[in-house]
């Protein structure tokens, strides 16, 4: 079987949120695809794929992943960064499904095989008041959901992280002109308002559920502090995001005052970014994702590097990664002996399913992965030009006297 690597097509397409797609073809017919989304800056990744990865990888053995991997990270020179991991990620996600269906096996039996039955999930309860994400937390409930992430807005304060108002997604909030929508924080009004969310959520559901909330990256360390502790008495299965952790030891201050359990790594790129937090056992779970960290080879590597210090994985599942990532994540889930748990909004929309395809499912608050040989997702190509891109980004927040703050 020739698995030489003819073909690197890059698309971008806009089937409800901006996706990059590679897809790498062989000289035998056999195909892989993977996700190389970088949400704002899409584009960026696009060109570099494009002009400067594509033609380093024609003529090359798409069965040499670890080489391949190893030459883009190592040959570049420029290591490291959000664009470049990117784009390494998806291809190291097309070359491992093209190897697994060259094997004629689900990618996660060619890393060693199920570690466990399903892939556990956490989804996300989010509402205006308290009792509106309250309320939503039980029809998520209902729906077989058991780790539920509650956001609500804070008083005072429009457009609080995770809620939108009458908002469907970030497009809307940039209808007029696509610039960065701008929001405003108050730590202090923040951290009045957030232990009624939670001390009302036990009320409600008991012990029943797993409850987590996402800071993202808004307080100081010592702030941190004072909420893992705040938060202590509701049993939190994770605080994620509390501090924006460029200085890793700002998670040492954290710990030494709280036992509520952390997690950090959504925007993390390699395994140097949480070597520290890791291996001083700072945090509890490292959220770093498939299409952001090197794929699903560097996955695995900081997955068995975390096992060593009691850490588990927990990786990003936000909108704007395409299910082709969450397919290479629940590969390495259902594998990994530390998996903790995996962040779930859905495997798309009605829009999205018209390009991506799929034979994950959903159940009792699992995933479950195919069992088709390699990754077990598809992108019709044709489908895809429908959806052109739609330049957006993420929102920027400042705080109430003008000074921009970590959104």
């Amino acid at each position: 079987m020739n698995l030489t690597i003819k073909d690197v097509r890059v698309i971008v397409s806009c089937p409800g949120r901006n996706f990059v797609t590679v897809k790498i073809v062989t000289e035998s017919g056999i195909y892989g695809v993977g996700d190389a989304t970088v949400n704002g800056r899409e584009m960026a990744v696009a060109t570099y794929l494009q002009e400067h990865v594509a033609p380093c990888l024609i003529g090359r053995n798409a069965h040499e992943i670890e080489d391949i991997w190893q030459y883009l990270y190592k040959g570049v020179y420029w290591r490291k960064g959000p664009i470049n991991m990117a784009s390494i990620s998806a291809v190291d996600m097309a070359l491992w499904d093209i190897k697994g269906k060259a094997a004629d096996l689900p990618v996660y039996e060619l890393l060693g095989g199920k570690s466990r039955r399903g892939v556990s999930v956490y989804v996300h309860a989010t509402g205006e008041t308290v009792d509106d994400t309250l309320d939503r937390a039980e029809a998520l409930r209902g729906q077989g959901f058991s780790a539920i992430r509650l956001q609500t807005s804070v008083p005072g304060l429009a457009g609080s992280y995770g809620t939108l108002g009458d908002k469907k997604d970030y497009f809307e909030l940039q209808s007029d002109r696509p610039l960065p929508p701008e929001t405003p924080w108050s730590t202090r009004k923040y951290m009045n308002s957030i232990e009624e969310l939670f001390s009302k959520a036990r009320d409600r559901f008991g012990t029943d559920i797993q409850l987590l909330h996402d800071v993202h990256s808004r307080l100081t360390p010592i702030e941190a502090a004072r909420l893992g502790k705040m938060l202590e008495p509701y049993d939190l299965l994770f605080l994620e995001d509390a501090v924006a952790a460029e200085n890793q030891d700002s998670y040492r201050i954290i710990r030494d005052h709280t036992t509520t359990p952390l997690a950090i790594g959504e925007i993390y790129n390699t395994i140097w970014d949480c070597k520290e937090m890791i291996q001083n056992q700072w945090i509890d779970y490292i959220r770093c994702a498939a299409t952001h960290a090197g794929g699903i080879t560097n996955l695995r590597r900081i997955a068995d590097f975390a096992a060593h210090f009691h850490v588990r994985i927990a990786p990003h599942g936000a909108p704007d990664l395409s299910v082709i990532c969450f397919a290479a994540q629940a590969h390495v889930g259902i594998w990994a002996p530390n998996f903790g748990i995996q962040e779930f909004v859905g495997f798309g929309n009605e829009t999205s399913n018209l390009v991506f395809s799929h034979d994950m499912s959903i159940e009792n608050g699992m995933i479950h992965v195919s069992d088709r040989p390699g990754l077990g997702v598809d992108f019709n190509e044709e489908a895809a030009k429908d959806y052109p891109y739609n330049r957006s980004y993420l929102p920027v927040s400042r705080l109430e006297d003008g000074t921009l703050w970590s959104w």
